[in-house]
C-alpha cells in the first residue's frame, strides 16, 4: 500500500514526491511514461560526450529564495545569465530590446532617455490592450513589431499575434537601458552536473519508488494507493469529455559539428526566415569544455508532445471546464503545467508543488484534530 501515487516524474511529481517521503514519511509510488524521470528538463551526455538537453534548453532562473534554496539540497550550481540575439536583416541584435538594439538596429547613438522618447514617438496607442500584437505596438511601435515579434510568434503559434492573449508577448519586457541579459531575475544559474543529476539525487529517498515506462492507466487499477497526485494532462485525465485541450508541440533537429563554438551567444532567434524558431548551443548554458559542440534547431508544430498551451479565451473556457471536474474529486492532486493548463516557468511549477506540500500536511492535520462531538465525549470521559 503507497500512501501516494504519483503520475510523472518531472519537476512537479518529483518535488512533491521528495517532500512527502523525507517530510511526511509517506510511501511513493512515482510513474513517467516516458524511459527516465525528469520530464521536459531530462538532459544527458550525447554519444560525442555533450551533455544536452533532450527537450530543448532549460534554463533555470527565479526570485523566489524558497525555491532556489529548496533546489539547492540536490545540487551545486553553476552561475549562468542567458543572452540571445535576433537575426534580423542581416544583423544579430539583442532580445529583448534594450538600448543596444535601437541603436545597432537604427544606426543611432541614443541615451536611455532618448531611445524612451524614441519609442514613445513610434508606439500606437492601444487601449485596452488585449492581444500579443497590442501589447508589442503600444511599446515600440509596428516597425520593430514587424521585425522582432510578428515572423516569430507566427511561427511559434501558427496564429498571428493579434490572434493571442496578451499574456504571450508580455513574457518578454521592453528595455531602455543596456541590459541585454534575457532575464534579470535574482537568482539565474544552472545545476553544475545537470538537471537528471538533480532529479536523480531528489527522488533518491528510500521511501520512494520510481517506475518508468509505465503508462498510468495501465497500473492504477493494480497498485494500491490512498492518494493521487496527477502531473499529466488534465483533460486525458478525463477522457477528453469536453474534448482536447490545444496545445503547440516542438520538433528538435541535434547536430554535432567539428568545431569548439557556432554561436556567440546561447541563443540565437530567427523571427523571420528559416522554418525553425532558435538555435541554441548546449556548451554556453553548461560551461562544458570540448572540442565540438552541438546545436539544436527548433521546429513548432501542431502535433507531438504536448509543451505550450494555446493561450485563448475558448481554451481558457475548457479548461475551467475539467478544473470543475477536478475539483471535485477528493484524495486527487492536479499538479504543474499540464494538469493545470498554464505555461509555468521551471520555479514556478517548483514554487507550486511546495504549495501543494503544505495544502496536503495541513489537510492531514486537520483529519487527525478531533471533531467537536469528539471532544465533548473526551471531556465526559
Amino acid at each position: 500500500m503507497y500512501d501516494f501515487l504519483i503520475v510523472g516524474a518531472g519537476f512537479a511529481g518529483s518535488v512533491l514526491a521528495e517532500r512527502l517521503a523525507s517530510v511526511g514519511n509517506k510511501k511513493i509510488l512515482i510513474i513517467d511514461k516516458r524511459n527516465h524521470i525528469g520530464g521536459n528538463a531530462y538532459d544527458y551526455y550525447n554519444e560525442d560526450g555533450i551533455l544536452i538537453h533532450k527537450y530543448g534548453p532549460h534554463i533555470f532562473h527565479t526570485n523566489s529564495a524558497d525555491v532556489f534554496n529548496y533546489l539547492s539540497k540536490f545540487t551545486p550550481w553553476r552561475n549562468y545569465q542567458h543572452k540571445v540575439l535576433a537575426s534580423v536583416d542581416g544583423q544579430l541584435l539583442p532580445i529583448p530590446i534594450n538600448l543596444n538594439t535601437v541603436n545597432k538596429y537604427y544606426g543611432l547613438n541614443l541615451n536611455g532617455l532618448e531611445v524612451e522618447e524614441f519609442l514613445a514617438s513610434r508606439a500606437e496607442k492601444v487601449y485596452p490592450v488585449k492581444t500579443s500584437e497590442d501589447v508589442v505596438v503600444s511599446k515600440v511601435g509596428r516597425e520593430l513589431y514587424e521585425k522582432f515579434f510578428r515572423g516569430y510568434t507566427r511561427k511559434q503559434w501558427d496564429l498571428d499575434p493579434s490572434e493571442l492573449d496578451a499574456s504571450v508577448t508580455a513574457r518578454v519586457p521592453t528595455r531602455t537601458n543596456k541590459d541585454d541579459r534575457y532575464f534579470t531575475d535574482t537568482f539565474q544559474a544552472m545545476p553544475l552536473h545537470g538537471y537528471t543529476k538533480m532529479f536523480e539525487k531528489m527522488l533518491s529517498h528510500p521511501n520512494i519508488k520510481i517506475m518508468i515506462n509505465t503508462d498510468y492507466q495501465e497500473v492504477m487499477n493494480e497498485v494500491n494507493y490512498k492518494k493521487l497526485i496527477f502531473t499529466g494532462p488534465v483533460d486525458e485525465y478525463f477522457n477528453f469529455k469536453y474534448g482536447k485541450l490545444p496545445y503547440r508541440s516542438l520538433r528538435f533537429k541535434f547536430e554535432t559539428i567539428e568545431s569548439s563554438n557556432f554561436q556567440e551567444t546561447g541563443t540565437i532567434n530567427y523571427p523571420n526566415d528559416y522554418a525553425f524558431t532558435r538555435i541554441t548551443e548546449f556548451k554556453h548554458l553548461t560551461g562544458q569544455k570540448h572540442d565540438k559542440t552541438t546545436l539544436v534547431y527548433e521546429f513548432p508544430e501542431a502535433t507531438g508532445d504536448p509543451y505550450y498551451p494555446v493561450p485563448r479565451t475558448e481554451n481558457d473556457l475548457l479548461y475551467k471546464k475539467y478544473a470543475a471536474l477536478a475539483n471535485q474529486l477528493t484524495n486527487t492532486y492536479f499538479v504543474g503545467r499540464l494538469a493545470t493548463y498554464r505555461y509555468y516557468n521551471m520555479d514556478q511549477v517548483v514554487a507550486q508543488a511546495l504549495t501543494t506540500f503544505k495544502k496536503i500536511t495541513q489537510a492531514d492535520l486537520s483529519a487527525k484534530l478531533p471533531t467537536d462531538d469528539e471532544r465533548i465525549l473526551e471531556k465526559r470521559s
